[in-house]
């Protein structure tokens, strides 16, 4: 890691985060750096509105503004609510990789409005392999959403594009997804990218829980053991009955 680098990509932070979002104030506390993190303070003023949510997202000059960053933690997304200490973490070297040179980032955010209302719970358990209906609240039935699934990693693991936005689609989980926790969906909407909608934490488990599959084994193993051991006590001549004498 270079200091002369971090320098400049600290003045890029300063220059390009300092600004509105929507008539609300949105200031730079500070900045610093934690390992390979790089870790944004702000404030975000809603003035007397401030029971309103934001939509926050960061994104930075090495595809030139177009996507938000995906590897970032903290006060970001959907359902921001203004306050003081506001904070973003970047993990710049996961986003991208060996990164030499200098690198700008913006902050942008709105209020939030979402164009789909979701009816996941949290911690809502989701079987491998298996068929599932996923269900929402639509606001523009002839529209379409691109559906995505995330790990805790912020890594897109699944994901379908342009679902008529009609509030129902037929979710088949690959049986190669991970079973894990801290799983999200992702609803974007196709004609907005930065109208995004993630759904609460969800639960992804094995189709055949492992317990079950490791009893399977035992039992088998056990009637082999079984075969194995009548098949080898059997090998012994069997004494035929002692011939009655006449008399």
């Amino acid at each position: 890691m270079k200091i002369k680098r971090y320098l400049l990509l600290v003045l890029g932070l300063f220059i390009l985060l300092n600004g509105h979002v929507n008539a609300q104030n949105i200031n730079i506390d500070f900045i610093e750096f934690e390992g390979r993190n790089i870790v944004v303070h702000y404030t975000l003023d809603d003035g007397a509105n401030s029971n309103r949510q934001f939509l926050v997202q960061l994104y930075s000059s090495q595809d030139n503004f177009s996507t938000p960053l995906t590897r970032v933690s903290g006060d970001f997304g959907t359902e921001v609510t203004a306050g003081f200490d506001k904070k973003i973490v970047w993990d710049i070297t996961q986003e991208l990789g060996a990164y030499e040179g200098t690198i700008s980032l913006e902050l942008r955010g709105r209020v939030y409005v979402p164009f789909v209302k979701l009816s996941l719970e949290e911690n809502q358990i989701f079987k491998r392999g298996k068929n599932y209906p996923l269900n929402w609240t639509s606001g523009n039935l002839s529209g379409q959403v691109n559906i995505e699934l995330y790990n805790n990693a912020g890594e897109r693991i699944w994901g379908e594009n342009n679902v008529p936005n009609v509030g129902k689609f037929d979710w088949y989980l690959p049986a190669s997804v991970k079973a894990g926790n801290d799983y999200k969906l992702k609803f974007t909407n196709v004609k907005d990218r930065n109208d995004v909608v993630f759904s609460k934490a969800i639960t992804i488990k094995p189709k055949i829980p492992l317990l079950i599959k490791l009893g399977t084994g035992i039992l088998l193993a056990g009637a082999a053991a079984y075969v194995i051991s009548t098949s080898t006590t059997s090998s012994e001549p069997t004494p035929f009955p002692t011939p009655i004498s006449p008399r």
